[in-house]
């Protein structure tokens, strides 16, 4: 082979290599972008006393509704609100909602923060501390641990009207309303108190703030821009004004409730709450032990556009970003068994979205295996920002528990849509989670008023990746038989909140090392503690209090020469601690205990 050959064939060598590495690098690339993000930990605050998802799952699965009368403690005029059944425009008037009953009840000095800051800070930032540090903590993981860390946040709000309660004149200042009120804060008020350094990013799409916060934070994480991220949304009304003027509106069913899909669906009904959830990618949630409850396999966001009304819902872009979101997920609209619609139960919005359903969910399937649709807004109401994040927990419940709830006050379903265009069933009773072959599979909808629309497709964790990580304190997450003699460690800031840990704990009738474990190894370690042994609390003090110590040599064959010697060389804590007891005592006990002459270490004296 002559020189100009061997120069060619070599040229080739190094094409074909430099080929196999970007095609290689593309492998990468693709993988990461579409690598399922696992959904590790989750929180709640919703209507009816609701403080974790389990609770909600107990709700939605019996079928309870969580709307009532307006709160009594929020200073509101009641009596003018509820004067007519219909205002000047003849729309009918709200009289009833999902509230939050105990927005006081805040622990500020648990988060570092004074007294006056507290009251000026909007409930919303209250409940979005305390729901992401509980999310954070049901994921396994000690919030303290994560200070410096590339944690993400990203929270959808539609509204601060708290500042209407702070900002009566220029003479009301503080310095702290500012912030206290702020939608940036919304977010950012998370990172300051536990120390994330990651993208923070407070997100108002209105109805759907807290589904696109959930897309932008699975996006961050495959662009590893963070390596864990906190999503959620969160909503409160402060003041009677969004009822007012959605009643005037003519969009509030007088009696709050939201009949989604029915053909009695007279408007929607407000509510509050606020919905967290910890989100990792899925190989690092394997690699890290953490609880796999379910994968995120796709997600998307975009715009109704120039549509009917700047209001109106528009159904090419429902079914446009349907069709994204599957695209990015991989799989077929058949392989999706159920969707959490939007669902709010407005006469104009579920036919617009029934259709969209049936047109991208319900065509193709098997007359057996109808798409299945439901929506939580049936029982807890339209939680407005949280609306999006209360239907992805109400779906990795589900999941979980292998039952589809049913969505209540349907009734008749809407004859505004020809139902016998694709196969999509109203949930009017409860079903068993359908048996197909393939991984359980839910889609979750959520739709802003200003028209931005989002969709995201949930899986079920897959097999053998769930370790057996407990939740917090009070969850039904734990396994196991009862085991008795195991020590509990409990912790607190306060020895108030110590006792209320203490008198949680009475009422966990699961496995005692499950909860001994995820006590001591997932939940931080406060100065106040406690330990509860058989339900029993059995000692109770103050970390860093020292008490009296008493060192014996007790001759009786529980000591050894050497003993304590590769703990003093392996830890420079215990050497420390080790060289001032010596230097209290007495400096020739070193020689005692590692010398060579055992004898003097097996005398009682």
């Amino acid at each position: 082979m002559n020189t100009s050959s061997e120069k060619v064939v070599e040229a080739l060598r190094a094409a074909m290599k430099d080929a196999e590495r970007l095609r290689r690098q593309n492998r990468q690339l693709v993988a990461a972008v579409t690598e399922p993000v696992a959904v590790v930990g989750m929180a709640c605050r919703f209507p009816a006393g609701i403080n974790c998802p389990e609770e909600l799952w107990e709700l939605v699965a019996s079928g309870g509704d969580a709307i009532t009368s307006f709160p009594t403690d929020r200073g509101w005029d009641i009596a003018s609100l509820l004067g007519s059944d219909v205002d000047e425009r003849g729309n009918s008037v709200s009289i009833q909602g999902g509230f939050l009953h105990a927005l006081a009840e805040f622990d500020p000095g648990f988060f570092g923060i004074s007294p006056r800051e507290a009251v000026t800070m909007d409930p919303q930032q209250r409940l979005l501390l305390e729901t992401s540090w509980e999310a954070i903590e049901r994921a396994g993981i000690d919030p303290t641990t994560l200070r410096g860390s590339r944690t993400g946040v990203f929270v959808g709000t539609n509204g601060q009207d708290y500042q209407h309660l702070l900002i009566r004149g220029i003479d009301d200042a503080t310095g702290d309303v500012g912030t206290g009120i702020a939608a940036s804060a919304e977010s950012g008020r998370i990172p300051y108190a536990l120390g994330l350094e990651g993208p923070t990013v407070t997100v108002d799409t209105a109805c759907s703030s807290s589904l696109v916060s959930l897309h932008l934070a699975v996006n961050a994480l495959r662009a590893s821009e963070c390596s864990l991220a906190l999503a959620g949304g969160v909503n409160v009304m402060c003041t009677p004004g969004s009822l007012v003027e959605f009643s005037r509106a003519g969009g509030l069913a007088r009696d709050g409730r939201c009949k989604a899909f029915s053909d009695s669906a007279d408007g929607t009904g407000w509510s509050e709450g606020a919905g967290m959830l910890v989100l990792e990618r899925l190989s690092d949630a394997v690699a890290n032990g953490h609880p796999v409850l379910a994968v995120v396999r796709g997600s998307a966001v975009n715009s109704d556009g120039a549509s009917n009304g700047f209001t109106a819902p528009n159904g090419r872009a429902q079914q446009r970003v349907i069709r994204q979101a599957l695209d990015r997920a991989g799989v077929a609209a058949s392989e999706v068994d159920v969707v959490e619609a939007h669902g709010t139960g407005t006469p104009l919005g579920d036919p617009i979205e029934a259709r969209s359903l049936i047109a991208t969910y319900g065509q193709d399937r098997a007359v057996d295996r109808p798409l299945l649709l439901g929506s939580v807004k049936s029982n807890i109401g339209h939680t407005q920002a949280a609306a999006g994040v209360a239907g992805v927990i109400k779906m990795v419940m589900a999941m979980r528990h292998g039952l589809v709830p049913r969505s209540l006050h349907v009734g008749v379903v809407s004859s505004h849509v020809d139902w016998s265009g694709g196969g999509v069933e109203v949930l009017r009773s409860a079903r068993s989670w359908p048996v197909t072959g393939h991984p359980r599979r839910a889609g979750v909808s959520a739709f802003g008023v200003s028209g931005t629309n989002a969709h995201v497709i949930l899986e079920e964790a897959p097999a053998g990746d769930a370790p057996g990580v407990v939740g917090s304190v009070g969850s039904v997450g734990l396994v196991g038989g009862l085991v008795r003699g195991v020590p509990w460690l409990v912790s607190a800031r306060s020895d108030g909140a110590l006792s209320d840990q203490v008198e949680a704990l009475r009422g966990v009738g699961d496995s005692a090392v499950d909860v001994g474990f995820s006590l001591l190894g997932t939940r931080s370690l406060f100065e106040h503690r406690a330990v509860v042994l058989d339900g029993v609390e059995v000692a109770r003090g103050v970390a860093g209090e020292l008490g009296p110590v008493g060192l014996l040599f007790s001759g009786q064959g529980s000591q050894r020469l050497g003993m304590g010697r590769e703990l003093s060389e392996r830890f420079p804590v215990f050497a420390e601690a080790f060289d001032e007891v010596l230097a209290c005592l007495d400096p020739g006990l070193r020689g005692v205990m590692w010398g060579s002459d055992g004898g003097l270490l097996d005398r009682t004296g």
